[in-house]
């Protein structure tokens, strides 16, 4: 038979399938369309672009995309090109047909196919051989999709199923693998290559053969001019864009939340979440950067949260995904570790709510002595009297202990667990104050989001990785507690601090902390519009040397913040009930109060924030304001057991015990009371003054190589045994006539200190090299 018997009998089959499969529309059970969709899963960002995919069954990239998410320009590109009739025809064109059987024909061989957009999109769903028979099942598949399916379904089987090269399957994927963008975003150059690449993918990739492309690409373009689809000029301007693919790996931003979601959905073929890509890039090669200077082994969190409505903008659960040595497939935003000194702030705000301290209370950061749990400070040794706020900026531990105490750790724990903080291990079980220095376990995810109450009116927010999350809140603290927390909080570095004006605007609170044993270093930062979370550490769990949150978690979480706030944000607006007073040490009471109007009491003034105008006392077990009676001849201190003569009475505010070695001494209780009578002999024994006596103040010694250096540890004076401490290091005890030996000194700078039973207290400083 000839050829044109051939195209006579094929036109014919095609015209008798075709009306078979309408009429018989019962075939169609016996050959239903094989339409299940197969698209890798992807994980985009809050605005559709691909963060992470995840190949499908096959093992191929497919992105998954509408054709009316196209651009304007791909897709007149496509259909003018690929079939222009695609909106008129049924599925086959039989002009077109029977033009590329005569030009095969009289050349020779196959140098066109006829075939429409529908056919094509039916070869890619069902395969058949290069034959007759083939074409003919390609023929009734595309009459039975144009039967069943709208132009604009057809139209997305294509745009979602057509071969670009490699694994790349799909228009979406082969856009970002091969020029880095959405089709949407294509040039005019990039769109014509597109269109015409699936007509021979493995010839034709623009990562490979770029002259190649042009050709393809070019023979698109100047179609379009010589078919007066587009104007000469805007065809000429595409012809002069050279070929150049980026041949870009399948994406791999927020990596850890990718796998997280699609674990939550693995059936899914998009996850839209809530991350913004830019932001993400950013804080990924910033804490690529960052880790450089990290020891082998430490990998680091950053965690960012919108505090409008709990949106995660950038989710980076390790330093470097790839990075095994640096465990980078380990999660540490929902690892569950110590969190240090990060819990510190929720405590004062619940304190200040409680009416226990305002900003400026009086904390002693002093030994503990009779008592079993004493912590030191991360720098080591005393720092006497402090201010509520100045021992929450500078993490102090004992004074954190003090609040504790006088809060209570269960209550403390059931308030943070109400507020939506996870809090997990034995400390969390049967809380202690040890909880307070990292005594239980959390993750950066739970922290970040109970932060956010210090600028949410102090409601929690959790964080949402979705737009389809619904915004959960927790009261955690009370609107003015919240702020004075965060206003207490919100310090520049200190190379920044040039003025109390730029203290005032200062945008963002922060804190930092340090477990135990170098493990993990953390930092949260809360503005008005974010709050950032930073985690250090080994995931491993074991220490890292020289790890803290000052050092190694501060710089990350500060580099992430200019990263967000690019236009300066105001600092987080006080509530009504929250005012300013001066108030007065040691007392704490407001400078206006009568008691501080008399004697001297008012010793030193501080400008506080208190909530409803109330100024708490100073929180101490000792009383702090003594009642006392004056002879009023003599002013000398008397008792009505021990005198007749007439007497008045005085109020003196005093000073934690433990403190006295930090107070001038025109403040120690000694030069505070008068002098007592003689005939009173019981009041010229209560104050007995101790003093350490095994070197002076200043001391420089020299430890000789290799010969340990030991100090025998002496006291006068004072009431009962002795409690030594070296930098805020209990050493032991001495009796009141013996010594304590303090072995192996080491050199450097050490500050020593001694209590008795009484509570009073000496230190000194000294040096050894």
């Amino acid at each position: 038979m000839n050829t044109r018997g051939v195209l006579a009998v094929y036109a014919g089959a095609t015209l008798t399938l075709a009306v078979l499969l309408l009429v018989f529309g019962g075939l169609n059970h016996r050959y239903p369309l094989p339409l299940e969709a197969d698209f890798s899963s992807v994980v985009t960002d809050v605005d559709g672009q691909p963060l992470r995919s995840f190949t499908n069954a096959s093992e191929q990239w497919r992105y998954p995309i509408s054709e009316t998410q196209l651009g304007d320009n791909y897709k007149a590109l496509l259909i003018g090109y690929e079939d222009r009739w695609f909106y008129q025809h049924p599925g086959v064109n039989p002009l077109a047909m029977l033009r590329a059987s005569w030009q095969n024909f009289s050349a020779g061989r196959v140098i066109s196919g006829g075939s429409t957009l529908t056919m094509q999109v039916a070869r890619l769903l069902d395969p058949h051989e290069r034959s007759i028979r083939g074409k003919l099942k390609q023929v009734l598949r595309a009459v039975q999709l144009e039967w069943h399916l709208s132009k604009a379904e057809i139209l997305n089987l294509y745009i979602n199923r057509a071969p670009f090269g490699g694994t790349l399957s799909g228009v979406q994927a082969a856009s970002y693998s091969y020029f880095g963008k959405p089709v949407n975003a294509l040039s005019d150059a990039q769109a014509a290559l597109l269109a015409v690449l699936p007509q021979a993918p493995s010839r034709w990739r623009p990562d490979r053969y770029p002259q190649r492309a042009r050709q393809a690409r070019d023979k698109v373009l100047r179609r379009m001019a010589e078919l007066q689809l587009w104007p000469k000029e805007r065809v000429s301007d595409a012809l002069a864009e050279p070929v150049v693919s980026l041949n870009r790996k399948p994406r791999r931003l927020a990596p850890l939340l990718a796998r997280r979601l699609r674990s939550e959905c693995p059936d899914c073929n998009q996850i839209r979440s809530l991350i913004k890509r830019d932001l993400q890039q950013g804080v990924e090669a910033l804490l690529r950067q960052q880790t450089r200077h990290f020891s082998p082994g430490v990998s680091a969190a950053v965690l960012v949260m919108d505090n409008r409505n709990g949106a995660v903008r950038a989710y980076a659960g390790s330093a470097d995904f790839l990075n095994s040595e640096r465990f980078g497939h380990v999660d540490m935003i929902r690892a569950v570790r110590s969190p240090g000194s990060t819990l510190k702030p929720f405590l004062y705000g619940m304190a200040l709510e409680e009416g226990l301290i305002h900003s400026h209370s009086l904390l002693s950061d002093a030994p503990r002595y009779r008592q079993q749990y004493r912590p030191v400070n991360f720098s080591g040794g005393f720092n006497g009297p402090v201010s509520a706020t100045e021992a929450l900026q500078r993490s102090l531990n004992i004074p954190a202990v003090q609040l504790l105490e006088a809060y209570g750790p269960a209550r403390f724990a059931n308030r943070l667990r109400s507020g939506g903080l996870r809090l997990s291990g034995p400390g969390a079980q049967r809380p202690n104050i040890a909880m307070i220095l990292g005594g239980v376990g959390t993750t950066l995810e739970s922290l970040v989001g109970s932060y956010s109450a210090l600028a949410r009116q102090g409601n929690a927010i959790q964080p949402r990785l979705k737009p389809e999350d619904p915004q959960r809140t927790r009261y955690l603290l009370s609107s003015g507690a919240a702020w004075i927390t965060w206003k207490m909080l919100a310090v520049p570095l200190k190379r920044l601090q040039r003025s109390q004006q730029f203290h005032a605007r200062w945008p963002m609170a922060w804190k930092t902390g340090t477990s135990y044993g170098f493990r993990e270093a953390w930092a949260v930062g809360v503005s008005q519009n974010w709050t950032i979370g930073v985690w250090v550490g080994r995931p491993d769990g074991s220490a890292a040397p020289g790890l803290s949150g000052r050092s190694s978690a501060a710089p990350v979480l500060f580099k992430v913040y200019q990263l967000l706030a690019r236009n300066n944000e105001a600092p987080v607006s006080a509530p009504d009930n929250v005012t300013q007073k001066m108030i007065c040490w040691p007392a704490g009471t407001a400078a206006s109060a009568r008691l501080n109007q008399q004697n001297n009491n008012c010793m030193r003034q501080h400008q506080a924030w208190v909530l409803d105008g109330q100024v708490p006392r100073t929180l101490h077990t000792e009383t702090l304001q003594q009642r006392v009676w004056l002879d009023n001849e003599t002013a000398q201190r008397v008792e009505p057991a021990c005198s007749n003569t007439p007497m008045q009475v005085a109020n003196y505010s005093l000073w934690p015990r433990q403190l006295e070695p930090w107070l001038l001494p025109e403040w120690r209780r000694a030069a505070r009371l008068p002098v007592a009578m003689p005939e009173c002999r019981y009041l010229t024994g209560e104050q007995r003054n101790i003093q350490i006596t095994s070197l002076p103040d200043e001391a420089r010694l020299m430890s000789r190589s290799g010969q340990p250096l030991a100090l025998n540890l002496q006291a006068q004076g004072g009431s009962g045994e002795r409690y030594w401490y070296d930098n805020g290091r209990y050493l032991g005890r001495s009796s009141a006539d013996g010594y304590l030996v303090f072995k192996d000194v080491s050199r450097g700078k050490h500050q020593l200190s001694v209590v008795d039973e009484q509570g009073n207290a000496d230190r000194l400083s000294f040096v050894v090299r």
